[in-house]
């Protein structure tokens, strides 16, 4: 379910046969939904779990902050999600019966006149639509009014022209402009704002960010329109990170004042409109749940019935008025400012209501409004002259023929078209999408990158200079949908490019020869590692269950690095050391490449060519070649990593328990974890969440690192990891009984979900390209892994599984080995931290790991198995 400032989206994904069983069920919440006293409590609990889970998040704070601020007669002023005290303590303290609430609030907006239903499914059409007609007709049609809130304005005069001092949580230093402009719902065919952000966030020479890049006062500009709600104007956004805010605020209103001076630009609109229909008519496929998500919010909007696929993803008509209008908009006296910084100006002395965030807020000063005033009613002779509109974009396809290679089958694995001492090439020709795009996949193994973590973050330096040295140049391939990236993993540089494959060749020489001839200037190394060091810095503030995983991976391979270490070697890094690594980074590495789409054989090997030549990199030996392994935990281990979380503010642990079972390339381990977790996820969320309401954030699923495999359960909440454990492990012992109980029906049912979901084809070019790379990196060789692991599945017996969890799952068992990480909040308010941690069964207390460089010099490696050989696939 999604909420927004204006509608409620419910979907229900489901495998294909059982749908009319759901679409049933579903059906039921709108029919005679049953508020039963019991539901209602938990998911009120369950809201309360969420905002807390979010009041430490910078996103939700400052989008409150701006609504706070806001009209208080416009409910875009309320709370955003609610909590538990608004939401039930504070109604029963007034003698308010709560579910009444929810039931009136029910019978007075839900409507079938107000709602849409998208149903996907395998069936025909007229099939579908005799279910929905069937199933739906009982949904009580009241022919509401639709909601408008046209009476208010969420932003009145007395809310523009002021300045919003805002102090984060993590160390952001940003400026946002915010504008109230037109009310685009009805400007399907032109948006204007597409026109405008287009213009105002480019990056290319001539821009707002090329000239803030240049004298060092930004590193990242966002311009986005945003609805409000139905009725109204909705806003113009500008978010700009940034060091010197009010030169900033100057330079945009500089830029505005040049666009009203330029008539709109036919031009710029065709190149939009090209693009956007390129995109839409080869749009790849996506999950189910998210096409019928997406679909039932557009035909909310008013747009004709037939344009409903395309939404407003397309542009239709140009409108130089409309845009003329929305440039209107952007006026010194039609505007908000925010600062968001740690430190600027340091006197916040408000605190926001619900989430509490310090700031400040004032009428800008007159002499700054002066000076805003003057740079938007500048001309040419007085504006700065590096101001300019874009050129013509180059990197827009014009050949966009797709040759789709006719096959009965499509090709599971790709093949080596080129095998030498220097580099390997991996070519699949698409045979099943159909789309003028292509994937290359670039590794330069190299061991020196990741062999201590001055290297690795010195390396990290590298790659983020490169993209801010290809900045403007890549901007105009993003646009025209390419894209690249520049980045790090144990075996070494990882280069990877995407998008339409006409161009694709033109923008991969550019960025080698930027690689290869990277010149490290001193004012922008200073820039990019303070971008890293807050980076670093900020990554321990995120929530703690978006940190806990990389604890766990850390502590399961044989060489990674956390956060921490690389804060450490950073403040000592020069630029000078990354001149000088960057001679290693290249010259002497073996090059595997990975070519997939709308290529033929010939093209894969001319980029290849490509990058030889380009690069010319020294043969790195075969035993050099970096190996990647996991680390084996013995059998009956039980191990405790335990770290205090660094945001003095955040209120919530967070405990993650990863259960090793084996080797990952053996199909046998992999079939039957992936069939506990089918079995198991469900109660264990049921229980944990649902009954427990330990957090709102329980999750439970395979984990797998290099080459090995197990499952794992992350919980979020007020209480203590030692508490969280205990329940983690009663559920592991409860659900013993659950298996051995299973009747046959059931235990089928699993096993069919399943292998159905292995057995389930790539949704597009992409996702086959990542399941290839997944292979080829790890040198397992294993492309028919799914349909493999499928027919494994089909095998398997209750009698095996319940073994199978005894030995490895089961609390108290001699083979079972686990590992745990506990995140510590440095605020308790825990309630239940004084019961019991471990259940009766378990075999021994965990073993707290308090040196990890010894725990990991003292384990053996799992090495990697691979299933096929190189030889079967080379041409």
């Amino acid at each position: 379910m999604a909420l927004n400032t204006k509608q409620t989206n419910k979907n229900k994904q489901t495998n294909p046969s059982p749908l009319k069983g759901a679409l049933d069920r579903f059906a039921q919440f709108f029919i005679e939904p049953l508020f039963l006293e019991s539901t209602l409590n938990r998911e009120l609990h369950a809201v309360d779990a969420e905002q807390k889970k979010n009041l430490q998040s910078d996103e939700w704070r400052l989008y409150q902050l701006e609504k706070s601020l806001s009209n208080p007669k416009h409910p875009f002023c309320h709370f955003a999600t609610g909590n538990l005290e608004v939401l039930k303590t504070q109604p029963e303290a007034k003698g308010v019966n709560v579910r009444a609430k929810f039931m009136e609030f029910h019978e007075k907006h839900y409507s079938a006149n107000r709602m849409k239903l998208v149903v996907l499914g395998r069936e025909p059409l007229d099939v579908l639509e005799d279910w929905v007609v069937e199933l739906f007709a009982g949904v009580p049609n009241k022919n509401l009014m639709p909601n408008r809130w046209e009476a208010e304005v969420p932003f009145r005069e007395s809310d523009l022209g002021i300045q919003v001092f805002a102090k984060p949580v993590m160390d952001l230093r940003e400026l946002q402009l915010l504008f109230p402009f037109l009310d685009e719902e009805k400007m399907f065919e032109s948006q204007p704002s597409r026109y405008i952000k287009h213009l105002v966030g480019h990056e290319g020479p001539g821009s707002i960010m090329a000239r803030l890049k240049e004298k060092g006062w930004a590193t990242k500009l966002d311009a986005f329109e945003s609805l409000v709600c139905a009725g109204i104007p909705g806003t113009f956004d500008c978010h700009i990170s940034l060091t010197e805010e009010k030169e900033i605020v100057k330079i945009f209103f500089q830029y505005v004042s040049l666009l009203r001076e330029s008539p709109p630009q036919e031009w710029i609109f065709d190149e939009q409109k090209g693009m956007a229909d390129f995109d839409f008519k080869f749009k790849q496929k996506t999950l189910a749940s998210r096409f019928t998500s997406e679909t039932s919010a557009v035909m909310q909007k008013p747009l004709p019935r037939e344009w409903l696929l395309s939404g407003y993803s397309r542009l239709r008509k140009f409108d130089s008025q409309l845009i003329d209008k929305g440039l209107g908009c952007l006026r010194p006296d039609n505007f908000r400012l925010t600062i968001v910084s740690q430190k600027f100006p340091g006197d916040w002395d408000q605190k926001e209501k619900w989430y509490g965030t310090e700031y400040r807020h004032e009428k800008i000063p007159d002499d700054f409004m002066a000076e805003i005033k003057e740079a938007a009613s500048s001309s040419a002779s007085d504006r700065l002259a590096e101001l300019h509109l874009p050129h013509k974009n180059n990197f827009i396809p014009t050949k966009l023929e797709v040759e789709k290679k006719e096959v009965k089958e499509p090709a599971v694995a790709p093949r080596v078209i080129r095998n030498s001492s220097i580099a390997r090439t991996w070519f699949k020709k698409d045979d099943t999408f159909g789309v003028p795009k292509a994937n290359l996949v670039i590794s330069c193994r190299n061991p020196n990158i990741y062999s201590t973590a001055e290297n690795a973050v010195k390396a990290r330096l590298f790659t983020n200079l490169v993209r801010d040295a290809l900045e403007a140049y890549s901007y105009d391939a993003e646009l025209a949908g390419l894209q690249y990236s520049v980045t790090l993993d144990a075996r070494g540089l990882l280069l990877d490019l995407s998008g339409y494959n006409d161009k694709l060749a033109v923008l991969l020489e550019q960025v080698l020869i930027a690689m290869r001839d990277l010149e490290i200037k001193d004012q922008r190394f200073d820039i990019i590692k303070k971008d890293l060091s807050r980076e670093y810095n900020d990554w321990e503030l995120q929530q703690p269950y978006h940190q806990v995983s990389n604890y766990t991976a850390w502590l399961n391979s044989e060489r990674d690095y956390v956060v921490e270490e690389s804060l450490a070697e950073l403040p000592n890094i020069t630029a000078e050391d990354v001149r000088q690594f960057k001679k290693q980074i290249l010259s002497q590495v073996h090059i595997e490449s990975y070519v997939h789409g709308n290529l033929y054989k010939e093209d894969a090997l001319k980029l290849a060519d490509m990058i030889e030549t380009i690069l010319k990199p020294h043969e790195l030996p075969r035993p050099q070649w970096p190996v990647i392994r996991s680390l084996i935990l013995p059998a009956g281990s039980n191990y405790v990593y335990k770290k205090m979380l660094k945001d003095p503010a955040n209120v919530n642990h967070c405990i993650e328990v990863w259960l090793y079972v084996g080797d990952k390339s053996d199909r046998m381990t992999r079939a039957k974890t992936m069939l506990l977790d089918q079995m198991t996820k469900e109660p264990a969320f049921d229980q944990l969440r649902t009954k427990e309401k330990l957090g709102y954030v329980v999750l439970s699923g395979v984990q797998s690192f290099s080459t090995t495999y197990g499952l794992c359960f992350t919980i979020q909440s007020k209480e203590r990891p030692e508490y969280l454990r205990g329940r983690i492990e009663e559920f592991l012992n409860s659900f013993t009984k659950t298996l051995e109980s299973m009747p046959e029906a059931t235990f089928k049912d699993h096993k069919q979900s399943l292998i159905a979901e292995r057995l389930e084809k790539p949704l597009n070019l992409t996702q086959e390209s990542d399941w290839h790379c997944q292979r080829i990196w790890s040198e397992s060789y294993d492309f028919n892994w799914s349909a493999e692991d499928a027919a494994i599945v089909k095998t398997i017996i209750k009698e095996e599984m319940i073994e199978f969890y005894d030995r490895h799952m089961k609390p108290g068992s001699q083979e079972g080995a686990k590992l745990s990480v506990h995140l510590y909040a440095q605020t308790d308010e825990s309630i239940r931290h004084a019961e019991t941690a471990e259940t009766p069964e378990a075999s021994s207390k965990p073993i707290p790991i308090t040196n990890v460089h010894d725990f990991r010099n003292g384990l053996d490696s799992m090495i990697q198995t691979p299933v096929g050989f190189l030889e079967e696939f080379m041409e």
